[in-house]
């Protein structure tokens, strides 16, 4: 089941088409990359599905039910995160979550559960500070607790990672891999070494339409190629196969390529078979999403 369709969606800003008949679905209990470069139209999908933005032309439908602008019913099956979030300043980490929940006209008993549980999630359940004093990092992990108040089956994170040190995206992150055992995820981002990291799905954006989507591993399929890597014990091993075979070319000092296999990949084993090289790794290269997403958009 998708969780999220997309169909046909278009949007004009004056002389600017943004979006150009784009299609996008969203598996359910997936974490779901989407990716394009900066000013590709990514936020402006995500009001789409928010209600928050008229298309156009084109549907959006959310757990089966089309969204409406305006009209917030399909909202209640969503969490939101948006690039830069905002927070009363005076108020402590649980204030704010309790506080949330009674707007989601959730019960006292829920609000006191959920806001602890949600807390110990984000790694935030011993924190007494106000909130004014959080670090941008901080902020984006009480933002993620506050959008799973109301037990969303979709939750969307605008850029969640874009203006994090290294160490704050990666508590980003691990936090939202935490969080897919409560619902789908998707996150909007220019940074493919995080949809590496943590997607099961990807989308790629480009001149206002999905250029690819699919399973990260097909993805990676799709366009690997018979590219294969000989990682040798001795460096005067690895010189004995560069001359031996002119396909094979150096990425290091004991380690080769064969970028064009001909048939010479079961050649290049029993030569080495035959005069035992020993050898820390042969592998098939698979291609990374940077390399596959240049591809595309190019």
């Amino acid at each position: 089941m998708n969780i999220l369709s997309v169909k046909n969606l278009k949007k004009r800003y004056g002389n600017k088409e943004v979006l150009k008949g784009l299609d996008l679905t969203v598996p359910e209990n997936s974490v779901f990359g989407l990716v394009g470069k900066n000013g590709a139209g990514k936020t402006t999908v995500m009001k789409a599905v928010l209600g928050l933005l008229m298309p156009d032309e084109g549907e959006v439908y959310v757990c089966g039910r089309k969204v409406s602008f305006g009209q917030t019913e399909t909202n209640k099956f969503i969490g939101y995160l948006p690039d830069v979030p905002e927070f009363y300043s005076f108020m402590t980490s649980l204030e704010y979550l309790q506080f949330c929940g009674r707007l989601s006209g959730l019960d006292e008993r829920s609000i006191k559960e959920r806001s602890s549980r949600l807390l110990r999630l984000v790694g935030m359940n011993d924190s007494t500070h106000r909130i004014g004093g959080f670090s941008r990092g901080m902020k984006q992990r009480l933002g993620i607790a506050q959008a799973l108040m109301n037990s969303p089956k979709l939750l969307i994170c605008d850029e969640p990672t874009s203006a994090l040190d290294p160490i704050g995206r990666k508590e980003i992150l691990d936090v939202l891999y935490a969080a897919k055992e409560e619902t789908t995820i998707v996150f909007s981002t220019h940074i493919l070494s995080d949809v590496e990291r943590i997607c099961t799905n990807v989308a790629f954006m480009n001149d206002g339409v999905i250029a690819l989507q699919g399973e990260i591993s097909t993805v990676r399929e799709k366009f690997s190629g018979n590219e294969y890597v000989f990682e040798m014990n001795f460096d005067s091993d690895a010189d004995l196969l560069a001359q031996k075979f002119s396909e094979l070319e150096f990425v290091n000092r004991n380690t080769l390529i064969l970028r064009e296999n001909n048939g010479k990949f079961p050649e290049i084993l029993k030569y080495m078979i035959e005069n035992e090289m020993f050898f820390q790794k042969i592998e098939r290269e698979t291609p990374s999403l940077e390399s596959v997403f240049m591809k595309v958009i190019r």
